[in-house]
């Protein structure tokens, strides 16, 4: 064979793999690359760094006390572009990260911080093709980062008890991925009633869970999780750490638990005066790891001093809602949450923009 020959044979073969590619990208890809789009989010800084979220629209326009910058000026531009205003006040235009988005998407209930969804990817070991189901779904920020681990090969079975919920987590995932993801499916119910419904004993691989009362879904989990899967709990209290730990000790189909909290502390960069900043986001949940033993397994118990394990009545009314803080979300703030979720999903994509 000739090195022409074999050149070209190279080409062919190049060129072949990078259609396969462009035609099998992960969902969500091709809305995270290209030129601004209308209906896309964009955000915005200015010349002294502050930040602004828009939604771009055919003739719309962004208001300031310092004028005002038309969104066709942004449309068509290329991510990272900087563009002026009627005044010459210039902005650096950006695709919100995934860390943007899910701080500043409509929502109805509180969302996993981002510092605390990364946690629970990386000590659940979320990995691509796993098998997951969820429970909590709220405005959908776990979701997305467990759709993103799972990839399209994999599955996440979400449920949630509010159909308001449900709705703003549906807009916000798929304003994220461009469309419905092929690997989520959202259920409404609880969870422990549900799950053993919908899944079949010993077939899910991680259990993720975001709720009031964890401890209430332990054998609904013992029953789909496979021998050595991983269960992880998002809670808010210690109260919920102490009673799930001891509830899933009692258990015996588990591994000893561990619990931890991360804390995110930014720092002032500036010249020579660089120091911590003096805001941080220090608590916003404990999280709790398990691991499911084989069946006919008893757990090995880790030799610690006795303490007080019983609950009295006081401890358990600790455990209501109203008693760790969770705040009632109106029908009215809800409703206008999901229409703002679901608008996001209204991205014209340029069938002439090849990607």
């Amino acid at each position: 064979m000739s090195s022409e020959t074999a050149a070209n044979d190279l080409a062919t073969n190049d060129t072949a793999t990078g259609a396969a590619t462009a035609a099998v990208q992960p969902t969500g890809a091709v809305r995270r690359r290209g030129p601004f789009r209308v209906g896309e989010r964009v955000q915005l800084t200015d010349e002294r760094g502050r930040m602004n979220t828009v939604t771009l629209e055919v003739g719309g326009a962004f208001h300031t006390h310092r004028g005002f910058l038309n969104h066709d000026e942004i449309i068509g531009k290329v991510d990272g572009s900087v563009v002026s205003n009627n005044v010459g006040q210039q902005y650096q235009t950006l695709r919100p990260l995934l860390s943007d988005f899910v701080l500043s998407m409509p929502r109805g209930a509180a969302v996993v911080y981002p510092k605390d969804a990364g946690q629970i990817v990386t000590m659940a070991d979320i990995f691509p093709g796993a098998r997951v189901v969820e429970a909590g779904v709220g405005s959908g920020a776990l979701s997305i980062s467990l759709l993103r681990a799972v990839g399209d090969g994999g599955y996440l079975h979400s449920f949630e008890r509010r159909e308001e919920f449900a709705d703003i987590a549906r807009g916000n995932v798929e304003t994220i991925f461009g469309g419905p993801h092929p690997a989520w499916k959202i259920s409404l119910g609880d969870f422990q009633e549900e799950v053993v419904r919908a899944e079949a004993p010993g077939s899910v691989d991680r259990v993720v869970l975001d709720m009031l009362a964890p401890w209430e879904c332990l054998d609904a989990v013992a029953t789909v999780l496979a021998p050595g899967g991983v269960w992880i709990n998002y809670v808010a209290t210690v109260t919920q750490l102490s009673r799930t730990a001891e509830a899933i000790r009692a258990d015996g189909r588990f591994t000893e638990p561990d619990a931890w909290e991360s804390m995110v502390r930014g720092w002032h960069l500036e010249g020579l005066a660089v120091r911590p900043d003096h805001r941080m986001v220090a608590h916003t949940g404990f999280l709790l790891v398990t691991r499911r033993l084989a069946d006919g397994v008893t757990g090995i118990s880790v030799k610690r001093r006795p303490s007080k394990t019983e609950f009295s009545e006081e401890d358990l009314n600790a455990w209501t809602p109203g008693a760790v803080g969770e705040r009632a979300v109106s029908d009215k703030k809800l409703r206008r949450a999901a229409r703002d979720a679901i608008a996001g999903t209204n991205v014209q994509d340029d069938p002439a923009v090849t990607i």
